[in-house]
């Protein structure tokens, strides 16, 4: 039976983790790295709603990968899971706040395209500050938590040989390089548009789809072992 209930967790923490990439692409809006964004974005209220609503979802996903990985291995090491558990939905959090930073900005736009040369001013300063706010909510207030909440889940996941070691490995390695790429951005030490941002967390999102699909396809390794009570220990 656990077995059985396990391969269920599997299959839907794979599907959750697909989908959360999904809804991380449609919840781009790439007209915000445009230096007249602020002209653009009311022609694109459609996708500017729709971005915050996948946001959104992505937010709930992420929620869901949590409680799953929880239920799996909360007989493991308390504080470890504890802290897994905590960077993951502080992460969540931010992603929750980041999806109001896009209406705001619509809305802002709207109405900078009636405004006065005076008050368009205030507009753009208020849209900057607003745009530069959702950056730092999105690819440093959740990513950095999410990243060490990964860390810790790859680690678990690596002693307890519920995945197979090379897969859990990379994942330690791949949320190393976007922790570190994430306080070089905090730093300013590089942009979110440049290609050495997406290169250092290439890793991660490669290693979380390989993850996905392997447990889509196989599951976790239950039949190799469970986890054992003397980990609680370690």
């Amino acid at each position: 039976m656990a077995i059985k209930t396990n391969r269920r967790t599997a299959i839907q923490l794979g599907l959750l983790l697909i989908s959360s990439m999904i809804f991380g692409v449609f919840s781009s809006v790439p007209a915000l790295e445009r230096s007249d964004y602020l002209e653009q974005l009311p022609n694109l209220e459609k996708h500017v709603l729709t971005a915050a609503f996948f946001q959104a979802a992505m937010a709930v996903a992420y929620v869901a990968i949590t409680v799953l990985f929880y239920s799996l291995l909360k007989t493991y090491s308390e504080p470890l899971v504890t802290g897994f558990v905590a960077f993951k939905l502080i992460g969540a959090g931010f992603l929750f706040l980041g999806t109001g930073f896009l209406p705001l900005l619509l809305e802002i736009s709207q109405s900078a395209v009636s405004a006065t040369p005076v008050n368009a001013v205030i507009f753009e300063w208020n849209a900057e500050w607003l745009r530069q706010g959702r950056d730092f909510v999105n690819h440093i207030g959740m990513i950095l938590p999410w990243s060490i909440g990964s860390l810790i889940l790859y680690y678990c996941l690596y002693t307890t040989r519920r995945i197979p070691r090379w897969l859990a490995g990379w994942g330690m390695i791949g949320s190393i390089c976007t922790v570190a790429d994430t306080l070089i951005l905090l730093s300013d030490g590089i942009s979110i548009t440049s290609s050495a941002y997406m290169l250092l967390n290439a890793p991660t999102a490669f290693g979380e789809l390989i993850l996905a699909l392997f447990l889509v396809i196989k599951g976790f390794n239950d039949d190799n072992r469970e986890l054992r009570g003397t980990v609680n220990n370690a």
